[in-house]
C-alpha cells in the first residue's frame, strides 16, 4: 500500500532522509554523471533493512495512521462477532458464479454417458408426458428441474449483476459500492419480471378462463396439464426457493422476516395449486402479482441512477398497479374462491391418474386433517374440495394480502414523502451504515521488513518501463535517471529511502 504515499507527489524543494543504513554504494551508481565514468570494482552486496518507524508525523493515508510516537500504525478492518454460518455464506457469495455454472457443467458432461443419461435428463426435460393426451402428469421427478432451475437461477443472477448490471451502473454515474449492489439485485428482477410476467400474461391471454373468473373452476379434477403451463409453474417456484437463498445469505434488509414470511407463503400456494390441480388460478395470481414487480425495481434503478424526476413518476405507477392489481383484482379473485368455487366445483374426494380418476369418494374422518396433504406426495392419491379446502387455500391467499397491506402502508409514506418534495426513497432498505456494524477497525505496530538487495541487480532500464518513466533526452554518458525525484522514487521502492512528504 505504499503507492498511496508516492514520493514524486509532492511540489516545492525535495529533501531526502536516509535510514540507519549505508547506500553509498547505490547512490553513487544511480546519480547522474558529470564526466565519462571510471571502471569501478565489482559491486558489494548490502543488507538493507526497510524501517518505517520515525517517519513524519503528517504521514496520512487511507490504510495507516501516524501514532503519537513516532511508530507506523496499520489499520485493519476486522469482522466481529462472524460465526462459522456467516463465513460460509460470504464463501458462497463469493464463489456463487463458479459453483453454480461448474455444477451444471458437470451435470451436461454426465449426460454425454449413456448409462447415466436416463437420469440426468430429469433435469434438462419436463417429465410425465402422456402421449396420449399431449399433456404432461406430475410427480416426484418435477423435483429434479426444479433444483437446475435453483441452481440455474443463481449462476444467471451472480452473473448478470457481476458483469452486466454492476459495470452499467458505474456507467450510469453510481459510485457507491452498496448502491451498485443494489442497482444490480434490482435490474436482475426487472429482468426476471420482464420474461415471466410476459410468459404468464401469453399463457392467460390463450386460455379459456381469460377475463372469466368462472373459468377458473372448471375441469376439475385434472392431473394433467400443458408443457408451457408446467414449465412455467416449476420455474417460478424455483424462483421463489431461490430467493429464500438469496434473502439468508446476502445482507439483511429491515423487513427480512416479512419477506421470508412471504417467500413461504408463495412457495405454498404455488407448489398447493400445482398439486391440486389449481394451475388456473395460480397462473392468475401470480400474474397479478408479478406486475407490480415491474414498475418497482425499474423505479429503484432510476433512483440509483440520479433520474429523481423519473423515478417519482415510476413510483407514481408502481403505486396504482399495486393498488389495482394487488387489492383490486386480487380480491375479486379471493370472492371467487369463497363464492364461486362451492357453485362450479364438485364436492367431494377423487383419486387415479389423469383419464383414470374415480370418484367422488365421502371426505374421510378416521384421519383427521392428514388428507388434505395427500395430493402433495402422492400424484394419484386422494385430492378433494370441501368447504375445509376452500379455506385453507383461502387463509392463505388473505394472509398474503395482510402482508402487501402492511407494505402498502410503507408505500403509501414514500409517497407522501414524495408529495412533500423529498423524493422517492425504499423505506425497507437497511440503512447505508449499516453494513459497517458488524466490523470494527484493528491498528497494529508495523514490523520492520529486512530484504537482501544487492547493487548488481539493479536494473534501471527495466525499472523505467514497468513504471512508464520516459528518459529525456541527454548527450551524457553513463547511468543516469530522469530526474532526482524519480531516483528518490527508485530508493524508495528498494528500501534506501524514506518516504517524504
Amino acid at each position: 500500500m505504499g503507492d498511496s504515499h508516492d514520493p514524486t507527489a509532492p511540489n516545492g524543494p525535495e529533501t531526502v532522509e536516509r535510514n540507519h543504513v549505508e547506500v553509498a554504494e547505490v547512490s553513487s551508481q544511480v546519480s547522474a554523471p558529470t564526466h565519462p565514468p571510471t571502471p569501478s570494482p565489482a559491486p558489494v552486496r548490502k543488507t538493507v533493512k526497510r524501517e518505517y518507524a520515525g517517519q513524519k508525523e503528517t504521514m496520512n493515508g487511507p490504510l495507516y495512521m501516524q501514532a503519537s510516537n513516532n511508530v507506523v500504525i496499520v489499520r485493519r478492518v476486522k469482522r466481529k462477532g462472524e460465526s462459522p454460518w456467516k463465513q460460509l455464506t460470504r464463501w458462497f457469495v463469493e464463489n456463487q458464479i463458479g459453483l453454480s455454472f461448474n455444477l451444471m457443467a458437470l451435470l451436461f458432461l454426465a449426460h454425454w454417458m449413456p448409462r447415466a443419461r436416463e437420469h440426468t435428463a430429469k433435469y434438462f426435460t419436463i417429465s410425465y408426458y402422456n402421449p396420449r393426451t399431449g399433456q404432461y402428469g406430475l410427480g416426484w421427478d418435477d423435483g429434479y428441474l426444479i433444483l437446475f432451475c435453483v441452481i440455474l437461477f443463481t449462476g444467471l443472477r451472480a452473473a448478470a449483476m457481476e458483469y452486466l448490471l454492476a459495470p452499467l451502473a458505474k456507467a450510469g454515474g453510481v459510485t457507491k459500492r452498496k448502491d451498485i449492489t443494489r442497482f444490480s439485485e434490482q435490474a436482475w428482477l426487472l429482468m426476471y419480471y420482464s420474461v415471466f410476467w410476459t410468459l404468464g400474461v401469453y399463457i392467460y391471454c390463450k386460455s379459456p378462463y381469460y377475463l372469466k373468473l368462472s373459468e377458473l373452476w372448471t375441469s376439475w379434477p385434472s392431473r394433467e396439464i400443458s408443457g408451457l403451463m408446467k414449465g412455467y409453474m416449476l420455474a417460478q417456484l424455483a424462483f421463489w426457493v431461490q430467493q429464500i437463498l438469496v434473502i439468508n445469505i446476502e445482507e439483511r434488509r429491515k423487513d427480512h422476516w416479512q419477506m421470508f414470511t412471504h417467500h413461504i407463503v408463495t412457495i405454498s400456494l404455488i407448489f398447493a395449486s400445482y398439486r391440486y390441480g389449481y394451475t388456473r388460478v395460480g397462473n392468475l395470481i401470480l400474474v397479478l402479482m408479478d406486475v407490480v414487480d415491474l414498475f418497482l425495481p425499474a423505479a429503484k434503478c432510476l433512483k440509483y441512477t440520479g433520474y429523481n424526476t423519473l423515478c417519482d413518476c415510476m413510483f407514481g405507477v408502481f403505486m396504482i398497479s399495486w393498488f389495482f392489481a394487488r387489492h383490486v383484482f386480487y380480491i375479486m379473485v379471493c370472492y371467487s374462491v369463497w363464492v364461486q368455487t362451492p357453485e362450479i366445483m364438485p364436492t367431494g374426494c377423487y383419486k387415479g391418474a389423469n383419464g383414470n380418476i374415480s370418484g367422488p369418494f365421502d371426505v374421510p374422518t378416521d384421519r383427521g386433517l392428514l388428507y388434505l396433504l395427500e395430493p402433495l406426495w402422492n400424484s394419484e392419491g386422494l385430492v378433494c374440495y370441501n368447504n375445509t379446502v376452500k379455506w385453507s387455500f383461502l387463509s392463505m391467499l388473505l394472509f398474503l394480502q395482510a402482508l402487501t397491506i402492511m407494505w402498502f402502508s410503507m408505500i403509501i409514506r414514500v409517497a407522501i414523502k414524495v408529495i412533500s418534495g423529498d423524493g422517492a426513497e425504499d423505506s425497507r432498505s437497511d440503512d447505508e451504515c449499516d453494513e459497517l456494524e458488524d466490523e470494527e477497525v484493528v491498528y497494529e505496530e508495523a514490523q520492520p521488513l529486512e530484504e537482501e538487495v544487492g547493487v548488481e541487480e539493479l536494473d534501471l532500464k527495466n525499472w523505467e518501463r514497468r513504471s512508464g518513466v520516459k528518459r529525456p533526452v541527454t548527450t551524457a554518458t553513463g547511468v543516469s535517471l530522469p530526474g532526482h525525484s524519480d531516483r528518490k522514487e527508485l530508493l524508495g521502492r528498494i528500501g534506501c529511502e524514506k518516504q517524504v512528504e
